[in-house]
This record gives C-alpha cells, structure tokens and sequence, in this order.
C-alpha cells in the first residue's frame, strides 16, 4: 500500500531483557509531536478511522490484526485493502493520512501500543478541531473489521 511501512521492530538483547528503537531520527520519515500508550483487551478492537493530515506511527506490542484500507483517491493504491499479523515481537506501523485503519488484540493478554503521530491530538492546546474520521460506529461502513 503506497506509504505504508510496516517492519518488525530490531531487538538488542542481553541477560536483563531486550530494548528496541522505535523511532531514529536518522532512519525515519516521521517527526513525532507527541507519544502516548494505549492498552486493548483480549479481542477487542480500535477504529475503523482515519486522519485528514495527521500520520500516525504504530509500535504493536503483543499480537494484534491491523485492518487497512486506502481511501486515498490519488493514490496509486486506492481501495486497497491490507490485513496484517503481529508477533510477540513489537511490530512497527507508519499510517500516512487517508489510510482507513483499526486494530484488534488477537493474544490472550492484555496488548500494548506506542503512538507517535505527526500532528497534536486536538492542536495546540487541545483548541482544534480533531483530526479524524469515525467511521466505527456507522453500519453502512465499507471498512468493516473481518477476521481472516
């Protein structure tokens, strides 16, 4: 899918665990202007949405489903639809704007996930508009969540 990049995040590992690089400045396309951490249920699932500007950098840390589907007009991928696995290894996923995208815990425990979009969830401040399209919540959907 155009844009897209979805990688296995590298491990460095030693007798006390491991530690992994999400983001280089030197090895990426995206400058972070925030970070958060979400946890998902066993089974449960985030989105459908998308972003108008706003792209967002996914570090999956369990074993998730991640839905995609390119709404993107001009795209040379347009209507493009993409499901992709994680492992227990964290997995790394760069959603440009205009790419529909939900997620689903498909492990048995609890499921964590770094974001570090582009943009400031809701502007500077918190004062703007927020920029997402909901499309969850809408039955006439064509960005619907199935399981593969």
């Amino acid at each position: 899918m155009e844009g897209l990049h979805i990688k296995q995040v590298l491990l460095y590992k030693d007798p006390r665990g491991w530690l992994g690089e999400i983001i280089r400045e030197d090895e990426s396309e995206i400058t972070p202007a925030m970070v958060y951490l979400s946890m998902t249920r066993p089974g449960l699932v985030r989105g459908p949405h998308e972003h108008i500007k706003q792209t967002d950098c996914f570090c999956f840390i369990g074993k998730f489903r991640i839905y995609l589907w390119d709404n993107r007009k001009k795209s040379s991928t347009y209507q493009e639809k993409k499901v992709v696995d994680t492992s227990d290894t964290p997995t790394l996923a760069i959603v440009p704007p205009g790419i529909v995208h939900a997620y689903k815990n498909i492990g048995s425990t609890d499921g964590l996930v770094i974001n570090l979009p582009d943009r400031l969830y809701k502007g500077w401040g918190k004062t703007e508009t927020v920029d997402e399209i909901r499309h969850e919540n809408d039955p006439r959907s064509p960005f619907s969540i199935e399981d593969k």
